[in-house]
């Protein structure tokens, strides 16, 4: 056996999923108080693992979809009735053919779909993007991510924590922090601070490309030390878009309303 393998409920924790189990029953406590679950809601939960969210979840509601890679970890989520299990990678999961399935049933009709899960921390930021197409289809979404993650996706304009992935998601989320998970809640323990994030999709989000407005933002964090007339301003130059936007500030110092704004014009 590798020492550095720990076994959990017959499980070894696989690195290559990325995946530590939440065992904190105070901590898993006031995740589901965050979340409150409730009967008749399409609830998704990304990898259950061995059920420590899952089950307290389901104390509230009466069904779970869940989303596993992990072939043993699957096998054992099939042997409950009151799970539908999908096996599968998230990042190919069609997340729009899942709200339409689940709004067609007669238990979950017309709801929208709410989105949990401890991601798994190797791939969390493609995941969100990976969601944030369907994000007109969701009610919510509470994840548990890195607590840096989540220090970037809530940053606001002017910190240091404000990024790429601040602007993209403010866009088209309301978002905060809502519970501080330590590493000694976990079995084995990350070396990193864990939290879980809230994001609810905004109603009424500025109509704008987003592949655009992710290449404009991409290019103007590329250098953030630096101002943004070497990244961006030479970007609408070489593109001749004539559009006024001052780029002698850093883009950390940009608000993400001016970012969307730009990209409006841009694209007019």
């Amino acid at each position: 056996m590798h020492p550095e393998r720990k076994s959990h409920k017959g499980h070894f924790a696989r690195k290559r999923f990325g995946q530590h189990f939440l065992t904190d029953a105070y901590v898993i406590d006031d995740i589901v108080t965050a979340i409150k679950p409730r009967p008749g809601q399409a609830l998704v939960e990304i990898g259950p693992g061995l059920g420590a969210l899952t089950n307290p979840v389901l104390e509230h509601c009466e069904h779970l979809t869940v989303i596993e890679l992990d072939r043993d970890l699957v096998q054992r989520l099939r042997l409950r009735p009151e799970l539908t299990v999908i096996e599968s990678d998230v990042l190919k999961v069609d997340f729009g053919e899942l709200a339409r399935t689940l709004a067609a049933s007669p238990a979950t009709a017309g709801k929208k779909l709410r989105v949990i899960g401890n991601l798994p921390y190797n791939i969390s930021t493609p995941i969100l993007f990976h969601l944030l197409p369907w994000a007109h289809l969701v009610e919510d979404q509470h994840f548990m991510l890195q607590k840096e993650v989540v220090d970037r996706m809530v940053a606001r304009h002017g910190s240091k924590d404000f990024s790429r992935l601040s602007v993209m998601l403010q866009w088209r989320y309301e978002m905060e922090s809502v519970v501080d998970v330590p590493p000694s809640a976990f079995e084995p323990p990350p070396k990193v601070n864990s939290a879980i994030v809230r994001m609810v999709p905004r109603a009424h989000p500025v109509d704008v490309d987003p592949k655009l407005l992710s290449e404009i933002v991409a290019v103007a964090f590329s250098q953030r030390r630096k101002l943004m007339r070497h990244t961006l301003g030479a970007w609408l130059t070489q593109r001749g878009v004539d559009v006024e936007f001052n780029v002698t500030r850093r883009a950390e110092e940009v608000p993400v309303a001016e970012f969307i704004e730009l990209a409006k014009r841009c694209q007019a």
